[in-house]
This record gives C-alpha cells, structure tokens and sequence, in this order.
C-alpha cells in the first residue's frame, strides 16, 4: 500500500506539472492570438489596412501558429524517445566483463579428467554477502552428480561459474587441469546443455524451441525431432495443428498454449538437442507428472549418451537418480556422498529426505 501511494503521488505530481505547464502555454498562445487579431481589427478600423489584409493576417497567423505547434510537439517527442534511446546506447556500450583471453586455451573435445572445483568462492557485485564459499567438488567424464540444498544455499550459482557467465571471486575452476579463465568462454560454453528453473517460453513454431538449442544444424535436421522424441516432447508436438510447425504460445494467431510440463518437455528436447559435453539440469521434473518423470529418467543414461550431468532438485526421486551428491548450506559444501552414504550419516540429507518422505509414509500408514 505504501508504494502504491507513492506510485500514486509521484504520477499525480507529474500530471500536475503537466498540466500547469500546458495551461501556461495555452493561455500564452491565447494572449498572443486575441492581440494580434485585435491590433490587426484596431488598424483596419482607422484604416490603415484592408478587410482582405485582415483576412491574410488571421490565415497566416493561424497557420503559423499550427505549424509552431508540430514543431514545439516534435521536439518533446524527441525528447521523450531520446530519454528511452540514451539508456539503450548505455546499454549497447557495456563491455562484457568475461572476455576472451588473448592467447585462449584449447577447449578438450573430449573430457578426460573431468571439472573440478578447488577452494572457489563468490561475491555478487553488490552485495556483502558470499555467495559461495570454499567449495571442493569435481565431475568425472560420464557422472552424474547432484547439488541439494536449500533455497539460496548457492546451487544455482556455482552452475553460473561453471558456464563462465561470472568468474570466481577466490580459487579455480579447472576442466583437464586448465583454468577456465584461460579457455574462450564462447567456445566452453558450447559444451554444456542448461536448463535452468525460468527456462525461455519462445513464442514461435515448435521446431524453432527445439532447434534452438544447436543452431549450427539445418533446422529440417532429424536430430531435432530424435531429441523431442527422447525428452517425451514428440507426442505433445504431434497432436498440435500443424505439428512441428505449429507455433507455441498465444502471442500470435493460431498459436498453442502449453501446460508448464509440455513446455519442460520442449525446454529438455533443446538440451539434448545441443551435442555438448556437459548437462545441467535445474530441477528437471519439477512440472512433469509422475509418469512423465518415471519415463524421462528410466532412460535418463540412455539421453545422455556417456555425458556428465549435474541434477539441482528438491525431489529425492530425482537425486537418486546420481551417482555422487554434493550437499549446500548457505554457500559452503557440507556432506557429499552416495545416497546411501549421507542417509547412513545422518546429517542434513537424511533430515531432507526423512522429512519428505514422512508425508508418503504417514499416506500409507492411515491407509
């Protein structure tokens, strides 16, 4: 409510001014027009000038007048667009911050070693408190590794330096022992597949969504309908209209709306649609139904095709799906182990766990 009324007060304020300036303006503009016609009246009744003179006099001032106006409106629009045009020029003259090393390293074809976090730690720009701190983990060539922890504990912003979208405010992130600040961003991140929690809804066709997530192949390629196929999207794609060529999202006409789960579905096809070493996915099955997410991870090695992926979720029937599990409580790395491991050490996995499964248990029980 307090913001509202001082939204409120500030557009009143401005509507006032306005106001006020254009009453100014007016009236001035009425002064101008009662005198000029009333010297010009005055001169034809002592007969200094001609009625037809009277006549030219009115016409060219009213024309004058209007053609002063266009001009004076004009300028206040460009004013106005030039307030919305200087912000897109500041916008446009930002330099990245992450740029392209000089002599940049190689980026491996191939991972053999794996990424691996040594003492990393972040700050945001801004603020005081670290985001992450003194955290060691590494990803082997083909593991599946998965981030749990509360909301805020720094999950999605260690996958932020891994895609070199930020660099580490203290310690390395290294892939086959290479600093990841000595590799071409660009080109590293061409080897990771995201999907993040606010994915992209692209209101065009079907096929663009897919595509997408590898430009560099002809958008009629097959792949593209094989990676809808092996998210679970094909079926959804199909039965719209046009199929492929049906166009998502009610922006345009004919456009399909889809369910958050089908669009998953398409956010997912773009992943592994995109041949990168790497896949990160950031609560995957968080709007798919039941059936859909048994289905999408009982081929989950399957899709991957021998690639790492990371697995940020909540749902205990995801991170199972891991070979490692890495635990996060407010930026700092607190348990890591195999499922069976951290339920064992009955630490702050296992109170997650228990306190989930309590719910499915209490179900049976009263049944």
């Amino acid at each position: 409510r307090s913001l509202r009324q001082e939204l409120r007060h500030g557009r009143l304020a401005l509507a006032k001014s306005r106001s006020l300036a254009d009453f100014i303006v007016q009236a001035l503009a009425a002064l101008a027009i009662f005198f000029t016609l009333g010297l010009a009246a005055y001169e034809a009744l002592l007969g200094h000038i001609t009625i037809g003179d009277l006549t030219a006099i009115y016409l060219g001032f009213q024309v004058g007048l209007n053609s002063l106006q266009a001009i004076l409106q004009s300028l206040a629009r460009l004013y106005e667009d030039n307030l919305f045009l200087a912000q897109f020029y500041q916008f446009l003259d930002l330099e990245p911050k992450i740029r392209k090393p000089q002599h940049p390293q190689p980026v491996p074809e191939r991972l053999q070693q794996g990424v691996s976090f040594q003492q990393v730690g972040f700050t945001y720009p801004g603020s005081q408190q670290p985001a992450l701190t003194g955290i060691d983990l590494s990803i082997a060539p083909g593991q599946v590794i998965a981030l749990v922890g509360a909301n805020g504990s720094g999950k999605t912003t260690l996958i932020k330096l891994l895609c070199k979208l930020y660099n580490p405010s203290h310690g390395k992130v290294m892939i086959e022992g290479i600093d990841l600040e000595q590799v071409d961003p660009v080109a590293w991140r061409q080897q990771i597949s995201v999907v993040f929690q606010d994915f992209v809804h692209y209101y065009l066709t079907a096929r663009d969504n897919v595509w997408f997530g590898n430009v560099d192949l002809p958008m009629d390629s097959p792949a593209v309908n094989e990676a809808a196929r092996l998210a679970g999207a094909d079926p959804v794609i199909q039965r719209l209209p046009q199929g492929y060529d049906s166009y998502l999202g009610s922006w345009f006409e004919n456009g399909k709306e889809l369910s958050g789960g089908e669009w998953q579905k398409i956010a997912l096809a773009r992943a592994f649609l995109r041949q990168g070493q790497i896949v990160v996915l950031d609560e995957p099955s968080s709007s798919l139904d039941p059936l859909a997410e048994a289905e999408l991870f009982s081929r989950f090695r399957e899709l991957l095709n021998g690639k790492s992926a990371i697995l940020i979720s909540h749902r205990f029937s995801t991170v199972q799906f891991a070979d490692y599990i890495y635990v996060l409580d407010e930026g700092r790395l607190v348990e890591q182990g195999t499922h069976t491991e951290l339920l064992k050490l009955q630490g702050q996995y296992a109170a997650f766990y228990k306190a989930q499964a309590a719910h499915y248990q209490e179900d049976v029980q009263k049944k």
